[in-house]
């Protein structure tokens, strides 16, 4: 018994041990609470924008695509739309990889 008397006399009567546990708490739900406003939030912020601009492509749209191609909208299907990328060349592309709408006249600038 005198081991158990000595252990319960180091620990603070017991009251101090149950404090580092909810600091503990504490300091997790602050660690999450970051990481969402830091990393979570932000992502699905950028998918619902990315989302809402494919949704708005028509034909005509000068797009930009994850690969670099710079192309006007031919054709909206559901899933893909074709992209003129030069007069007479047509590709067809997952409207996922469409990374942005570029402003009109952007490709007879750049030609």
């Amino acid at each position: 018994m005198d081991i158990l008397s000595n252990a319960w006399a180091q620990d603070g009567g017991g009251a101090a041990g149950t404090g580092p546990g909810y600091g503990l708490l504490f300091w997790m739900v602050l660690f999450f609470a970051i990481f969402y406003f830091m990393a979570i939030r932000p992502q699905q912020k950028r998918k619902k924008e990315h989302e809402s601009m494919i949704t708005a492509l028509a034909k005509g749209d000068e797009v930009v695509t994850g690969g670099g191609t710079l192309g006007r909208v031919t054709h909206v299907g559901e899933q893909f739309l074709t992209l003129e990328i030069a007069d007479g060349v047509s590709v067809k592309v997952q409207k996922q990889s469409v990374t942005g709408v570029m402003p009109k006249g952007t490709i007879k600038a750049n030609s």
